[in-house]
């Protein structure tokens, strides 16, 4: 198993680069394919609302299996990175990165239930925040690469890496997963487990955490890199350094959830998150008038939310233990709402109303996270 847990932790850094670059690169991206910052906005917001559809390939891992499950989202993968290869425009940007991010919200959930499986839930906190240092990787070592790839050769030039680093995945998966998993039996009524995930308040109260906590990160993921080009004319390769800061925030983030989580217990580690995050989002806008200032408000932005989030996991791995993989796939719904919700407005409220407002609204989200924290922790005793 630990092994197993440092090469997904590889491999999903692939899948995270892919699905983060166009965060700092927004600018770049616009500007390459000739369009203003409002329509890469709505393009991020389709994105987060395709991804909302994973529930319906969510079953396919309790019914086919893991293995099944997280091959099927390598191939959607694969199939949206080499569209853009093929073809670089506007259009098939789009299509490209709502089929990655089908092909995600397919695999992760697949292979959190795979360990879930796996591995006890006094442990699991610890174990699922190693495959989740890939979020950090991804900021840390593939957004620089990228960075490097668009500054050279233009904004299609990953595509390209990442069609081929899919191929590679999606062999290693093949090789390394049994096909024969007596960790896990078959559903075999497949709409009873969307009923068990819908008619539960305390998942329901845990997918609205989710909900909510996205729409707050997002906010400011969509506008991070806008905010430091307007404020300090960061160009490519410094907004991929920047990159690689919140990246080594979120690295601290998992190295402290799994230090701490199992020990303090999910939803306190949870609340402690939660609550860190909104200091961060007020403390943004104020700490951010130089640049040393606004890499340090990001850290503590980054760390915070990363505390929350793999934190959030491994308590939803145990809520409904009979449907594993469609609740966490309903979960992973949460998170694309939330972000399809941050991404359709952050563009708007940062052209009309600055940055501070954005901070402001991110609070707000957040407060609704805790509320639905404490009606979970309401529903479990």
């Amino acid at each position: 198993m630990r092994i197993q847990l440092i090469i997904f932790m590889f491999l999903r850094t692939i899948l995270n680069t892919a699905h983060r670059m166009v965060y700092p690169f927004l600018s770049v991206f616009a500007r390459g394919l000739g369009v203003n910052l409002e329509t890469m906005s709505i393009i991020m917001t389709l994105r987060s609302l395709v991804g909302a559809v994973s529930p319906l390939f969510a079953p396919i891992a309790d019914k086919r299996g893991r293995k099944f499950g997280m091959l099927l989202g390598v191939s959607i993968f694969i199939a949206g990175m080499l569209i853009v290869t093929l073809r670089p425009s506007l259009w098939t940007l789009a299509i490209a990165l709502m089929m990655a991010m089908i092909g995600k919200f397919i695999f992760d959930p697949s292979m959190q239930a795979y360990f879930g499986d796996r591995i006890p839930y006094h442990k699991r906190g610890t174990a699922l925040a190693v495959t989740e240092v890939a979020w950090s990787f991804a900021f840390i070592l593939g957004i620089p690469l990228v960075g490097f790839l668009i500054d050279q050769f233009g904004w299609s030039a990953p595509f390209p890496v990442f069609t081929l680093l899919g191929l590679i995945i999606f062999f290693v998966i093949w090789k390394i997963i049994p096909n024969q998993d007596e960790h896990h039996e078959p559903a075999s009524n497949l709409s009873q487990a969307y009923r068990t995930v819908l008619t539960s308040p305390i998942a329901l109260a845990g997918i609205a955490i989710a909900l909510f906590a996205s729409s707050a990160n997002e906010l400011v993921n969509v506008i991070f890199g806008v905010w430091l080009e307007d404020s300090f004319g960061l160009q490519i390769l410094a907004l991929a350094g920047a990159s690689a800061v919140i990246g080594i925030s979120e690295l601290s983030g998992e190295g402290l959830v799994a230090l701490t989580t199992d020990k303090l217990g999910k939803p306190l580690a949870l609340t402690i998150g939660i609550i860190g995050n909104i200091i961060a989002a007020l403390l943004l806008p104020f700490i951010g008038q130089t640049q040393t200032g606004a890499l340090i408000g990001l850290f503590l932005f980054y760390i915070t939310f990363e505390y929350i989030m793999v934190s959030h996991i491994p308590m939803m791995t145990e809520l409904i233990p009979s449907a594993r993989a469609t609740m966490l796939s309903m979960n992973v719904t949460g998170h694309a709402i939330g972000r399809a919700i941050g991404a359709l407005f952050a563009a708007y409220i940062y052209q009309q109303f600055g940055f501070l407002c954005v901070a402001l609204i991110a609070v707000a989200f957040n407060l609704l996270g805790l509320l639905a924290l404490w009606r979970l922790q309401i529903g479990v005793k």
